[in-house]
């Protein structure tokens, strides 16, 4: 494998595909000392240089120990680190060419700019057809034009007649796209360890030990027994990693049901258990009807009408005659068009005067219910401001290219969102308008930024702006207003994010708090595209990792014409799902299918199947195995 780039996301695929996957990786960056290159890299380059020098000891070192657990194969070598002849500014067909992608298997362009990542796309699918390559592009139209036209040039290089070795695709990932889904998790459910499949957000959950007669719910499936250190006092979380009392993955039914007092890991859906979005509104403009007619106005309308049916009931008893000519007299003598009542009775003329000062009341009323249904109208083509008694919602700060993805998320899960942002022209500004979504737009250092978005009834806060000291600072500023408040806030320095997260666990231990590096979200993606588009994701169990892939019958012999339980193999792969979709119908990246209605998966995946179903060769199956057990699944 061949990682090139320029920023904190090199380093962190490099590590995943070491750590996760075992395989053996060339690392190209810039060189620390090199001249500037392209903007903004003078900046970049002091943090990137002492990234590599603070991983590069830990890369180099060999995989054993406590770290490797039963059935990891180590061998094979570690991260080259070319800090030397092997560093390069840029990816150019030389650079490529030392770097070896002529041999490779797959190759990572991650470069921070997309004309870096085309260009060096461009010559290593001259290098090597046989390449697959992993690309980091912002514009997606322009990157699916390029994974197109790519793919085209390696099915023109190949022969026909060359066996199927290898998956010579290209895949085009955005960094923003691949952390969205772990940052939505993280405001939902308060973790990161989840898996995208058709549409539906999965997570690992850890559930502690049944208590005595207690029935555990299993969820979708029990993916793994954790270690019987786990919830010993007196041991360390995984120290025993071997043997029965060590972590078990995929255990079958025997082995959860003989399992006593050890926890588990369940499969289970992220879903949104709050309160629902508002969804009163007016038809096409969207606008509120409280924003139209608001609580005074009501009022002032209703002692109007009480007024003016108490002088029409009025006049009816003293004058006699029709109660509906009396309220037509009344209503004339409001609006000051009746004749004056100069030869009338006293009561007459009293109540004529009376009904001419009710009138006077009534204009202004009207006037200011013009003005505020204009000002409603407007309003609702511009930002909508969050409405009264909004409670249960996530308050999300800053609508970059992070949050901009992050809000779309959520309100595919119909989670109610109220947005903060200091730019009226930032790039998720837009989306919000077009989803309706509520923005309060100021500076959230200001004390009243955050009130106004409801922080105090808010269920969560995401803090994911570009400025480490911008997201501290409105965290902990959020957290004095709500102490348990639920946060998760993007930091670029991984130590920084450390230490920001034990002081804010240990100042509020009550409540949930995650530090997020977006490349340390992305990398998992980004390594389960080269290591093949079948790859959803990885989930840790302790020091173990299990991976989750969606694989087609046909190319498995050992699944081919066998029921699910004799395809399953105890502690090495297990059957999941099943892809209920016709083969014409599906989409080559399951990861890539969204959800069409609340919470419900576009295609069809059943996640219940029978242990007797026979697996045809047409059918594609979602399946859980160890690194191990799809390494042998691959044929690797």
């Amino acid at each position: 494998m061949v990682v090139c780039g320029d920023d904190a996301l090199a380093i962190r695929l490099a590590e995943e595909l070491h750590d996760v996957y075992r395989e053996r990786v060339t690392l190209v960056m810039p060189p620390p000392d090199g001249p500037a290159g392209r903007p903004g890299m003078a900046g970049a380059r002091p943090r990137v240089s002492a990234l590599l020098g603070r991983v590069s000891a830990a890369i180099n070192r060999p995989a054993t120990g406590a770290g490797a657990g039963p059935g990891d194969d180590t061998t094979g070598g570690g991260i080259r680190i070319p800090i030397g002849e092997m560093a390069a500014p840029e990816p150019t067909e030389e650079a490529l060419t030392r770097a070896g992608v002529p041999q490779a298997t797959a190759l990572a362009l991650v470069y921070d700019d997309d004309e870096t990542n085309l260009r060096g796309a461009l010559a290593a699918r001259r290098l090597n057809p046989h390449l697959r390559l992993v690309i980091r592009h912002y514009n997606r139209r322009l990157g699916q034009h390029l994974a197109e036209l790519l793919d085209q040039a390696a099915a023109v290089a190949r022969p026909t007649a060359e066996p199927r070795a290898l998956d010579a695709s290209t895949t085009v990932l955005s960094d923003a796209d691949t952390a969205a889904p772990a940052l939505a998790a993280t405001a939902v459910a308060g973790t990161r360890k989840v898996v995208a499949a058709d549409g539906l957000l999965l997570r690992a959950a850890e559930r502690p030990p049944p208590a005595s007669g207690e029935i555990a719910d299993p969820g979708l499936c029990t993916l793994a027994l954790l270690s019987a250190t786990v919830n010993d006092p007196a041991g360390a979380e995984g120290s025993d990693n071997s043997g029965p009392q060590g972590p078990q993955l995929l255990p079958d039914d025997r082995q959860v049901a003989d399992a006593t007092g050890r926890g588990t890991v369940v499969l289970e859906t992220v879903t949104h258990t709050g309160p629902a979005l508002p969804a009163r509104r007016l038809a096409r403009r969207g606008a509120p009807l409280a924003e139209i007619f608001s609580r005074r106005l009501r009022l002032s309308l209703l002692g109007i009408a009480l007024a003016v049916c108490a002088l029409a009931l009025a006049l009816w008893r003293t004058t006699g005659g029709d109660a509906l000519h009396a309220a037509y007299l009344t209503l004339l003598d409001l609006f000051s068009i009746g004749d004056p009542a100069e030869d009338e009775p006293v009561a007459r003329q009293v109540i004529q005067l009376i009904s001419g000062l009710v009138g006077l009341a009534l204009l202004p009323i009207l006037i200011a219910a013009a003005l505020q249904a204009l000002g409603a109208f407007r309003g609702a083509t511009n930002l909508p401001r969050p409405p009264r008694g909004l409670a249960g919602h996530v308050v999300l700060l800053g609508l970059g290219k992070i949050g901009t993805r992050v809000l779309a998320q959520l309100r595919e899960m119909d989670i109610p969102v109220v947005c903060v942002e200091e730019d009226p022209e930032a790039r998720g500004i837009p989306l919000a308008r077009r989803l309706q979504v509520p923005v309060v737009l100021g500076d959230v250092t200001q004390e009243d930024v955050l009130e106004s978005a409801k922080i105090h009834r808010a269920r969560a806060f995401l803090a994911l702006t570009s400025a480490d000291a911008t997201n501290l600072e409105a965290v902990l500023h959020a957290r004095s207003i709500k102490p348990e408040l639920r946060v998760a806030l993007r930091l670029y320095d991984d130590d920084f994010a450390t230490v920001v997260y034990r002081t804010l666990r240990a100042a509020h231990p009550e409540a949930l708090t995650r530090s997020r590096s977006v490349s340390t979200l992305a990398a998992p993606a980004f390594a389960s595209a080269m290591m093949g588009r079948q790859i959803l994701g990885a989930i840790p169990v302790e020091r173990r990792v299990l991976l989750f892939a969606a694989l087609d019958v046909a190319d498995f012999p050992r699944f081919a014409d066998r029921t699910v339980a004799e395809a399953d193999r105890p502690g090495a792969w297990r059957v999941l799902a099943l892809d209920l979709t016709a083969p014409d119908d599906r989409h080559p990246d399951l990861t890539a299918v969204r959800a069409s209605g609340r919470g419900e998966p576009s295609g069809g995946l059943l996640w219940d199947v029978h242990p007797g179903y026979v697996l045809r060769p047409r059918d594609r199956v979602v399946v859980a195995a160890t690194r191990r057990g799809l390494a042998e699944l691959l044929g690797r």
